[in-house]
């Protein structure tokens, strides 16, 4: 099943989620419905908020579908160390056609639990580290949006007015 993917305005996406106690068939049902999800809205991560459910659960495959074995599962996730710095334009599929320039490190570690509820940790660089920092953001209740200057920021969410009021959002 494919879920719809939450806009920008939903409170969803504003509060930090809660952590993931039970793994289950009922977990294992969701994380596949949310590879799909990602996969028809042609993202490469995809946090359980950014489909209205409030629970510490991000699927991320920076090979967008191509290699199976690049799928990720991050359950209860943390960024447990970074190390450089990397700039790249970055996009949401929950800020659909919002694109901006954003800081994140070069490396990331992250520690998390397995569909089955195992520990394990997972070093990331470039577009994978970038996809470990966002949706752990996402589970921690902010966006990209929070990395802009106010003024980029405001602009945006200025746009996204504009556009809820047109009904275009």
């Amino acid at each position: 099943m494919i879920h719809p993917v939450v806009k920008y305005g939903s409170e969803v996406l504003l509060k930090p989620a809660a952590p993931v106690t039970v793994f289950d068939g009922d977990l294992e049902r969701l994380l596949e419905e949310m590879f799909e999800s990602m996969y028809a809205a042609n993202g490469v991560g995809l946090a359980a908020p950014q489909i209205g459910i409030p629970r510490r659960i991000a699927v991320v495959d920076v090979s967008a579908g191509k290699d199976p074995k690049a799928k990720i599962v991050l359950i209860n996730p943390e960024i447990i160390a970074t190390e450089g710095q990397q700039k790249e334009e970055e996009g949401c599929l929950s800020l659909p056609g919002i694109r901006e320039l954003v800081k994140r490190p070069q490396h990331a570690n992250v520690r998390a639990l397995d569909r089955k509820g195992r520990e394990f940790t997972m070093p990331g660089e470039g577009l994978l580290a970038r996809a470990f920092c966002h949706e752990t953001d996402h589970l921690n209740g902010r966006l990209f949006l929070s990395h802009l200057s106010t003024l980029k920021r405001d602009l945006i969410l200025r746009r996204i007015r504009k556009m809820t009021k047109a009904g275009e959002w």
